[in-house]
């Protein structure tokens, strides 16, 4: 049973009409608000950035004294987006019906997550909720500033590989179509590497109809299977670990947000168990979460953390000797932090480094590319050339 089950009552899931009423008035109020602004609106629900600063907004008052129910009210009043809007206002009405914070929380699994949840639970009991909301603030502000730097790292090297794909794509289907013209009745006198050009750009021009929807079908079949099927995710989340550029990039990111997470659960004073468990289902690689649910298993039997990590082979020795060392020490938490202060500052070293490394390599392939057309182009001029004075 998790650390959250354990906190629930038994009737936390029972609805009282005062909470059902305060919920409908709060959805009756939003649907009318969208009514008078009038127009079709997508509503997506909140997004990282929105969580944050719920969070943010939430410690503030609690911190200046105001009750949880008269925050939640005030912020969820000045939510625009409708959809989060109502759960905070739900959050309210819950927490008024005789539910724990946490509870409320936990009946909106798609919004908040287990670590935001636990960590609640873990500051009712300990009444240290304004410190805990802090934390939470903290976290979720590294984990977005974490996510925000691997995003841009790799908006350069997608812009280049787009501009290499445009530029070859016009020179086989508009510049090159042209110059074939003048080689028309001497094929026989061209160099392989201009038959190779010519056959792609003739598949280009007149089966486009079946190239791009294949080439489209294959995008979205690796998206698919990389993403939507166990075999996939695990040789996907493995190569991404054995790639060379990717290989420091990923393990630096899932060692950061493991440790970052346990860390800060283990300090909040969330069981162990409960924090291997939250830590597993956070870390975004197969082979990480097969590791951090061994770990949990042996743990549950006795063990300790840094022999069992040991084993696998994921972590760092020197990784493995500071846990063992904070273990026995009883500073796990402390030791925690700082391993994921500093693979935090590594982390973004490497993504310079691999950023500058992907910028010439992406380069060079589109001049590659370009070059090897424009050879094609150009041999077979020198070639009938040298036919012609011969």
């Amino acid at each position: 049973m998790s650390f959250l089950q354990k906190l629930k009552k038994e009737d936390a899931r029972q609805q009282n009409t005062p909470r059902s009423q305060h919920v409908a008035s709060a959805i009756a109020s939003t649907n009318s608000a969208g009514a008078k602004k009038g127009g079709f609106r997508v509503d997506f629900g909140p997004s990282r950035k929105d969580i944050l600063n719920f969070t943010n907004q939430l410690a503030v008052m609690i911190r200046a004294g105001i009750s949880l129910q008269d925050s939640l009210e005030s912020i969820g009043l000045q939510i625009e987006k409708e959809k989060f809007r109502v759960v905070v206002l739900d959050l309210k009405a819950r927490i008024e019906g005789g539910q724990s914070f946490s509870q409320a929380l936990a009946e909106h699994p798609d919004v908040f997550t287990n670590l935001y949840i636990n960590m609640i639970a873990a500051a009712e009991i300990s009444g240290s909720m304004s410190s805990m909301l802090q934390q939470l603030v903290e976290y979720l502000d590294q984990e977005t500033d974490t996510r925000n730097q691997v995003i841009s790292a790799m908006v350069y090297p997608i812009i280049i590989a787009v501009m290499a794909v445009t530029c070859v794509t016009f020179l086989l289907t508009f510049v090159l179509p042209r110059f074939l013209t003048v080689f028309a009745g001497k094929e026989h006198l061209l160099p392989a590497p201009t038959k190779i050009i010519m056959a792609m750009s003739m598949g280009m021009r007149h089966y486009w109809f079946i190239i791009f929807p294949a080439i489209a079908g294959a995008i979205m079949g690796f998206w698919y299977f990389t993403n939507k099927t166990p075999v996939g995710k695990y040789w996907w989340d493995k190569t991404k670990l054995a790639l060379p550029l990717l290989k420091s990039l990923c393990r630096s990111l899932y060692i950061t947000r493991s440790l970052h997470t346990m860390g800060v659960l283990v300090n909040a004073g969330v069981p162990i168990l409960d924090t291997l468990s939250i830590t597993a289902f956070i870390t975004g690689n197969k082979l990480f979460e097969n590791m951090w649910k061994g770990i949990h298993e042996q743990v549950r039997q006795g063990k300790k953390i840094a022999p069992s990590m040991e084993q696998y082979g994921l972590m760092p020795s020197n990784v493995v000797q500071m846990l063992q060392s904070g273990e026995e020490s009883g500073t796990l938490g402390d030791v925690l932090r700082d391993i994921s202060d500093f693979y935090a500052r590594e982390l973004k070293t490497v993504i310079k480094t691999v950023t500058s490394m992907i910028e010439p390599i992406m380069i060079v392939l589109m001049g590659v590319l370009v070059g090897f057309i424009a050879m094609s182009i150009i041999l077979p001029i020198f070639k009938m050339s040298s036919v012609v004075s011969g």
